[in-house]
């Protein structure tokens, strides 16, 4: 035990058992308790702070008959849905933890997660009912109770399923006697990853993580209690919840509005009848909202910025944002496992659009050379000489766990020494800027989604006819980049028709995973070791794509 020059017994049993999210949230409901917290502008309903806390406080009691308790996990496979809101709170009040899980993924892929994360309760909304009553079926584990939320048209639930009205119907508003204790090293957020198998890799993020997170978005913005803020991508994922959604907006005493489905017109009109100060979203969405104010003007003069992620800006388009929509664009870089990790702030703007910037407040990001047979210590950097291409890894000890979990294999591959090894590729300036310009691991970017290759190809190697395949992606002017598969057969009267409908109807490729283009092949690019080289597939399958050789079905 160190020896301090004081006595420090008391902050560290305050500071390591109170500073939470959740008595954040609180400290808003006392202070803001008649100040609107949540609006759902499809069902035109508001809740204040107080009736908010409510709303959680009888989940909360609805998870307690159902047993959940300390350290017990409840999955949400929501929407941009009030219950999505009530949730990420809810556990917390019982020492629970929220899984988040993607609501478009398909049974097979959802019946895993169930089975890695044990949840008692499983919340998802209507659209996905059928989906959710297959995995159900699918899952070797069965969770206590299923809950049908987001219901406006009334669907009849699955059997043995309950609707959410009915889950919280008679349960307290009050919050329930607390039986256990708090800790900011508590786990009380588990995200998905896209992974690198049907398996995504869970995230754990503890309490202090929240708190942090919410400090880095609320300095960055900057965010305050007057803002009112809506992100326009799901909020099941990093950069849904941790960038103007749940976590930093209730955290600081904002208000947030639900986007249940991102629509140009229809985010500018509530900009303009809700007063929206920040609005978070892809730059293909801010390319949409930019085609449409041109075109219909909308009076978007209370937005205070626009916070833009997943892709970088490019010069000639940030240009034409900056004077359509706002001149105060920030664009995030990061990972599920870190939050965002580099910034450009509005006043690198345009000058390095094209770039992720440079590192976050409490955050580092290096480039460091690539060896095959091992990691590069964080300290054996590339030049400065914006080219000379390297591994991004990022520091940031306050917004990572540094875990999977119950994925010790996953877990060595990306941390080490404090760092996360991301697997993006690309390289840096004398300012300490980052420009990324590919991934080790390949992955797709379709429509928004991450798709990794060896998902796809686990799924169509499952197929009978197929001796083995290969996935990659093809430029597509609507999803930026699609998906296309390359087979050889094992039977040789196999045909693309048949790889189609396979894909169609297997439960364990989401509809955003499914190849759009297929070839038949007799062999794939390998190494003389005998792996897949997707480098050189992506070469050929862009070339084959423009000389009509790829087929659709």
């Amino acid at each position: 035990m160190a020896t301090r020059t004081y006595d420090d017994r008391m902050f560290i049993e305050t500071f390591e058992h109170e500073y939470t999210w959740l008595n954040g949230f609180l400290r808003n409901v006392r202070r803001y308790g008649n100040k609107p917290a949540l609006i759902d502008p499809s069902i035109e309903r508001t809740w204040t702070y107080k009736e908010l806390d409510e709303e959680c406080n009888m989940l909360a009691n609805a998870f307690k008959e159902d047993g959940v308790g300390k350290n017990d996990v409840v999955m949400s496979i929501l929407n941009n849905c009030p219950e999505f809101c009530f949730t990420y709170i809810a556990p917390r009040k019982i020492g629970g933890i929220v899984n988040l899980a993607n609501f478009k993924l398909s049974p097979g892929e959802i019946a895993r997660l169930i089975e890695h994360n044990e949840p008692k309760v499983v919340l998802y909304c209507s659209e996905i009912k059928d989906i959710v009553a297959e995995a159900e079926k699918l899952s070797a584990f069965k969770s206590a109770r299923f809950v049908l939320c987001d219901n406006p048209d009334n669907l009849e639930a699955p059997e043995g399923h309950i609707q959410y009205p009915d889950y919280v119907a008679g349960k307290s508003k009050e919050a329930s006697a607390k039986d256990f204790d708090h800790h900011i090293y508590d786990e009380v957020v588990r995200m998905c990853t896209s992974g690198t198998s049907a398996l995504p890799k869970n995230v754990p993020l503890n309490d202090i993580n929240e708190v942090l997170s919410a400090h880095d978005a609320i300095m960055h913005y900057p965010l305050n209690c007057h803002d009112i803020c809506m992100n326009m991508t799901p909020l099941f994922h990093r950069g849904g919840s941790h960038s103007g959604g749940t976590c930093p907006t209730f955290f600081v005493g904002a208000c947030l509005v639900l986007l249940r489905a991102f629509s140009p017109r229809v985010t500018l009109n509530y900009v303009e009848k809700y007063k929206i100060t920040f609005l978070t979203g892809s730059p293909s969405s801010l390319e949409m909202l930019a085609r449409t104010q041109e075109r219909e003007p909308f009076d978007i003069s209370s937005l205070k910025g626009l916070v833009t992620m997943g892709a970088p800006l490019e010069k000639a388009a940030c240009e034409r944002f900056l004077e359509v929509l706002t001149p105060n664009i920030l664009n995030g870089y990061g990972t599920t496992e870190t939050f965002w990790n580099s910034f450009l702030r509005s006043y690198d703007l345009p000058e390095y659009a094209g770039s992720v910037g440079g590192s976050c407040i409490d955050d580092e990001v290096r480039v460091v050379n690539i060896y095959e047979d091992r990691k590069a210590e964080p300290d054996d950097l590339v030049p400065m000489d914006n080219k000379t291409v390297g591994e991004v890894i990022l520091y940031c000890p306050g917004k990572t766990t540094y875990s999977y979990y119950n994925n010790p294999e996953e877990q060595e591959k990306k941390f080490y020494k404090g760092w996360m090894y991301t697997n993006d590729l690309g390289f840096w300036d004398e300012n300490l800027y980052v420009t990324i310009n590919g991934r080790k691991d390949d992955m797709i970017i379709s429509s928004g989604e991450n798709v990794y290759p060896m998902q796809v190809e686990e799924a169509i190697n499952e197929f009978d006819k197929v001796e083995d395949c290969m996935v990659t992606a093809v430029p597509d002017q609507a999803r930026g980049q699609a998906i296309a598969a390359y087979v050889v057969p094992k039977d040789p009267t196999l045909t693309v028709r048949e790889v189609f409908d396979f894909c169609l109807n297997t439960p364990m490729l989401s509809a955003y995973k499914r190849p759009r283009w297929y070839k038949i092949v007799d062999s794939l690019p390998m190494t003389a070791t005998g792996k897949k080289m997707h480098y050189v597939l992506k070469q050929q399958a862009a070339k084959d794509l423009e000389a009509g050789e790829l087929k659709r079905k």
